[in-house]
């Protein structure tokens, strides 16, 4: 089984596979609620006489390939290999003015898991169809994993129904708008960072705006631990962290002085030493912020620590296959390196129970008249050449790590 020969096969499907994307893309779903995208993928894989199997949480699904469809079950297990894609979209607007723009306000795939999840679906078909012709020992097992923006990330659930049990390796891609479609992004060693969310709540007994030094002026006190919190958290840990806010609510009335106030952030960090302590850190840093403050009377307060995720860390062995793959399949100008980023992904669950690469997916169009838009940005998009690019890659990496030992 070649992996020059999973291109020309690929490419019958590019059509379907833009389709299906673009389909995505306009229904997309909150995590924990992929209804339809679990349903159309599951209707596409059952067409080709496949089983996937569902999740117990309700969305998501798990597929087997035999890479030889004659073996017989009975024989024993053999070798599986994990191609991995997430299947989520994100909580905002879709700013994308194609005509395939989500339907749906307030929900986006600003990230390219459609693009993600087309591109595994993608790299099965090209298997399957090459297995019946080629076939081979091993299987490949597909993973479409649900809730990968929620932390710690459907991974956990994956992981826990045994779906990683007696796998060798695991190979997932990420969409890169940074670099050009056609290159692949390819590091060694750390690639992501840890990655928690907080929530932190304020509370006071209220009052008139017109006598704040009679109460807690909560909107205030907001302000400065906005204003303070994160750099207390870099010098604290010697910038190994940040922490950063995303949202923060209170009051409803332009003369009252709220009760109960809002903030809402997330922490990251490379130091996997850092990520273990990290809740802590931020309690000590809130009481250092607020003890020093001269925003008047201090708030009570209470923090929800979500721990997220570890870093994602490519083993070398996988890491080296990735590579060769990917120049095997679209020569050596297409591996570029890749710079290690301060965003977190579940994929790292699975790559810290089995040697595993995360890979990243050019989805630059290089005669675009616009720059390349950055992951969660409200119209980033992408070159859907990209899409088979991704399903190539992927397939050649199970091919490669399944290939009988020389």
């Amino acid at each position: 089984m070649t992996q020059k020969g999973l291109l020309p096969i690929v490419a019958a499907h590019e059509h379907e596979l833009i389709a299906l994307r673009r389909l995505l893309h306009a229904q997309p779903e909150a995590s924990g609620q992929e209804h339809l995208t679990t349903e159309v993928i599951r209707e596409r894989l059952a067409v080709e006489g496949l089983q996937p199997v569902l999740l117990q949480r309700g969305t998501g699904l798990v597929c087997d390939i035999s890479l030889n469809p004659a073996r017989d079950p009975a024989l024993g297990s053999v070798r599986t290999v994990v191609l991995r894609a997430d299947i989520d979209a994100l909580s905002m607007d879709d700013g994308v003015t194609a005509p395939y723009r989500s339907q749906h306000p307030g929900l986006a795939h600003a990230c390219g898991h459609d693009v993600h999840a087309t591109a595994l679906l993608g790299a099965g078909l090209a298997l399957l169809e090459q297995s019946r012709t080629e076939p081979r020992a091993g299987v490949v097992r597909l993973v479409f994993e649900p809730a990968e923006e929620q932390v710690p990330g459907g991974a956990v659930d994956v992981i826990a129904e045994g779906w990683l049990r007696d796998v060798e390796s695991v190979f997932g891609l990420h969409c890169d708008p940074k670099i050009d479609v056609g290159t692949v992004g390819i590091r060694e060693g750390a690639l992501t960072s840890a990655a928690d969310q907080f929530e932190i709540s304020l509370s006071g007994p209220g009052g008139h705006t017109a006598r704040p030094e009679l109460t807690v002026d909560l909107v205030r006190w907001m302000g400065h631990l906005c204003d303070r919190l994160g750099a207390t958290v870099h010098e604290a840990t010697d910038g190994s962290a940040l922490l950063v806010f995303g949202a923060a609510t209170a009051g409803d009335a332009p003369n009252v002085i709220p009760a109960t106030a809002r903030l809402r952030g997330s922490l990251r960090t490379p130091e996997r030493t850092t990520w273990e302590s990290a809740e802590r850190l931020v309690r000590t840093a809130i009481e250092t912020v607020l003890g020093a403050g001269d925003a008047g009377a201090a708030p009570d307060w209470s923090l929800r620590y979500l721990r997220g995720m570890p870093p994602v860390i490519n083993h070398p062995a996988t890491t080296a296959l990735v590579r060769e793959a990917v120049m095997g399949l679209l020569g050596s100008a297409a591996v570029v390196p890749t710079q290690r980023s301060m965003g977190g992904d579940s994929f790292a669950w699975y790559a810290d129970i089995v040697p595993g690469t995360y890979i990243r997916l050019g989805t630059h169009d290089p005669a675009s008249p616009h720059g390349p838009r950055d992951l969660h940005s409200a119209d980033f998009d992408v070159d859907e050449r990209a899409i088979g690019i991704g399903a190539a890659v992927l397939a050649a990496c199970a091919v490669r790590a399944l290939a009988p030992a020389t």
